[in-house]
C-alpha cells in the first residue's frame, strides 16, 4: 500500500478510476474533486484558506452545473 504524502502537511491528493484527481483531509474527508492533479491542489489550497477565514458556507454541500434548456 502506497503512503498518502501530505500536501502543506494539510491534505492528499488520489487519482481516481475515472482520471480525475480527489483531495481528502487527514481524516481522510473529501474536498475537491477536479480534472487535474495541478487544479485540484490549487482549488484545495483555496478552499482550505477561505474556510480558514470563515468565508465558506459550510451549509453547502455541493454545485450543479446543469442547464435546463430545449433545442
Amino acid at each position: 500500500m502506497q503512503e498518502k504524502q501530505l500536501i502543506d502537511d494539510l491534505f492528499y491528493v488520489e487519482q481516481k478510476r475515472w482520471g480525475t484527481f480527489q483531495s481528502y483531509d487527514k481524516d481522510g474527508n473529501g474536498i475537491i474533486t477536479a480534472l487535474t492533479e495541478e487544479l485540484c491542489i490549487s482549488s484545495t489550497r483555496w478552499y482550505l484558506k477561505y474556510k480558514q477565514e470563515e468565508r465558506v458556507d459550510e451549509s453547502v454541500k455541493s454545485y450543479s452545473g446543469e442547464v435546463d434548456y430545449k433545442l
